[in-house]
């Protein structure tokens, strides 16, 4: 499974705009795309920071995409007063589900940088050492990690199913990161926390 990530740069007053056109105009265009598997919208509505993530079944699938994908980002990020960012491709390694999001669910991800050849393990790890322990905390809805291979850059997203529940676990989250990336030699780059707008990846479990 394979996913692209689109980062755009929004007005904080158009976000309710965009979500709606996201849900109803992006979304029925979607479909016609072979291999096109779901689609989820993180915000920030005090930066305007808003990540646009679609999944595809295929790496093939994926790069198949990418006019059409670029014409229907450019759409969203005029609808939601910005422009884009950046746009990532990613291998989705890790995908697990301990209940669905609900509409108060928020998201915190976490970008780290490794050397490619180490990879595997920093997968290794998310999936042995990370998962285990962050299922445990109250208010756990998911998590998933995605990777591009060649340049050893990563991301994963924990969801939790309301704000409050995301603020109640940031520091435990934080020592749990810092020793997964500390055995494998990672550097975090960064941390973001964001509204779960849209929620239909529908990435089938990974773990």
């Amino acid at each position: 499974m394979y996913a692209r990530s689109s980062t755009i740069a929004a007005q904080p007053s158009s976000m309710d705009d965009g979500i709606a056109y996201l849900r109803d105009e992006v979304m029925s265009n979607l479909p016609e795309l072979q291999g096109w598997v779901g689609m989820s919208l993180l915000v920030n509505r005090s930066t305007g920071r808003c990540i646009a993530t679609t999944s595809w079944e295929s790496r093939e699938a994926l790069h198949a995409s990418r006019g059409r994908a670029q014409q229907l980002r450019d759409g969203l990020a005029r609808r939601l007063g910005g422009g884009v960012e950046r746009v990532e491709e990613w291998d989705i390694a890790a995908m697990h589900r301990d209940h669905p999001a609900g509409d108060a669910a928020c998201a915190r991800c976490s970008w780290v940088q490794v050397d490619p050849g180490q990879v595997e393990r920093l997968i290794d790890t998310f999936r042995m050492e990370v998962l285990p322990q962050i299922e445990t905390l109250d208010g756990f809805c998911s998590a998933s990690l995605f990777v591009d291979r060649d340049s050893g850059r990563g991301v994963g997203a924990m969801v939790w199913a309301t704000r409050e529940a995301m603020d109640a676990t940031r520091e435990h989250s934080t020592r749990i990161r810092s020793a997964a990336t500390q055995r494998v030699g990672a550097n975090v780059l960064e941390v973001g926390e964001f509204e779960l707008a849209f929620a239909h990846l529908r990435v089938p479990e990974m773990a």
